[in-house]
This record gives C-alpha cells, sequence and structure tokens, in this order.
C-alpha cells in the first residue's frame, strides 16, 4: 500500500489536535497539527509510544515528571505510563504507536 500524505484527511481527536492517522496490522502513525494551547489531559494506554516533536515547543509530562520540548527532540513512552501535554505554541508532532490504536480507525 502507498499513500500520500496530503490525500489524508485530518481529524479532530480531542480539541486542537488534528490528525492524519495511519494504521497498519501492527501500529499506527499519527501525524498532529496542534493549537497554541490545547493540551490532552494525563493518560494511560497499552500502547507504546514514541513521540517526535517536528515543530514547535510542547510541555510534556510522563510519571509526574515535566519537561518542555523542542523541535527535533523525541521521547519514548512505555506502555501503561501515565502522560499528559500542552502546546506552548502552534506545533507538529508525529506519534507512532504499536500496537494499532485502535480507537483511532
Amino acid at each position: 500500500m502507498t499513500l500520500n500524505l496530503s490525500n489524508i484527511p485530518s481529524k479532530e481527536i480531542m480539541p486542537g489536535y488534528f490528525g492524519k492517522l495511519v494504521h497498519s496490522e501492527n501500529m499506527s502513525i499519527a501525524f498532529w497539527e496542534v493549537k497554541k494551547d490545547a493540551k490532552v489531559p494525563e493518560h494511560a494506554h497499552m500502547n507504546e509510544q514514541i513521540m517526535h516533536v517536528m515543530e514547535g515547543d510542547f510541555e510534556f509530562t510522563l510519571d509526574g515528571e515535566t519537561k518542555v520540548y523542542n523541535s527535533g527532540d523525541i521521547v519514548i513512552i512505555a506502555p501503561h505510563k501515565k502522560h499528559s501535554g500542552k502546546a506552548l505554541t502552534d506545533c507538529k508532532l508525529l506519534d507512532v504507536f504499536s500496537p494499532t490504536r485502535e480507537e483511532y480507525r
């Protein structure tokens, strides 16, 4: 299968988080455009996650520790670890999940 990102429709998954989502049998990739001040509440999931900040400044809390991440930073989030975030500026983020995030289909 071949896709082009420009042809994938964007979905607002939560307020201020617009994602273009790609799924395979064992993983999901989310290309996010996040509006300044948009928040993702604290949560945890069974999926392993890798977050890449492609553009902007993103405040991220993982297991109670808060840091600000900038363009180029990568965070690895183990399954079942509590995390939350807030866009300090407009951001572009890339999330990779394994296994597939079925609720994002």
